[in-house]
């Protein structure tokens, strides 16, 4: 039972507490249950890997977004990570395709342009790309990597846009940091 907790203790996001109320779970479940989850987790293992065109994870060479004829491939959001791109996927409301960073980029950490998929970007943009849409995160990283690929880009004449950021819905003003208040109202739209 200790080597299951420390195991599950081992995943990002899970303490010990959570670990153990896992741990007691698995050891009730049917066998058979047990047997499907750790096999889905070696499957997923040997089976998933990156989109050879936009480096989210996918279990075959193109990933379902990239494969789509229905999808806007003139038009590519930059994002950071696969969640990321979870998330908007989410939203029903983006019909492009992405590019997945894996990272951005983070000179205290020693995280250089050449540590993310920017060649492989700029290798994409060489095709029919009219929007560069920049989704990276509101973070001093996601704001100098997003300032990096625009001076990259912008000379090859493809439009490079920011997504807006600024208060959240539900956020009290005075608790509102002044940059995300000046990107708020740098954002605004007419109503």
């Amino acid at each position: 039972m200790t080597r299951l907790i420390e195991a599950l203790s081992s995943l990002p996001g899970i303490g010990v507490k959570t670990a153990q109320r896992l741990a007691f779970h698995i050891i009730n479940q049917p066998e058979e249950e047990v047997r499907r989850l750790a096999e889905s987790m070696i499957h997923a293992r040997k089976n998933v890997r990156y989109c050879r065109e936009c480096f989210t994870l996918t279990d075959s060479e193109l990933c379902p977004i990239c494969q789509s004829p229905k999808r806007d491939h003139s038009t590519i959001m930059v994002v950071e990570s696969t969640r990321d791109l979870a998330a908007y996927e989410k939203t029903g409301k983006y019909n492009g395709v992405y590019h997945v960073l894996h990272g951005a980029i983070s000179p205290t950490l020693g995280i250089g342009p050449g540590d993310i998929r920017l060649k492989e970007l700029l290798k994409r943009l060489e095709g029919d790309v009219r929007e560069l849409i920049i989704a990276t995160n509101n973070s001093l990283e996601g704001e100098t990597t997003a300032m990096y690929i625009s001076k990259l880009v912008k000379p090859a004449g493809i439009r490079v846009t920011r997504i807006a950021s600024g208060v959240p819905v539900g956020g009290d003003l005075e608790y509102i940091d002044e940059v995300t208040l000046l990107r708020a109202l740098e954002g605004r739209t007419e109503l």
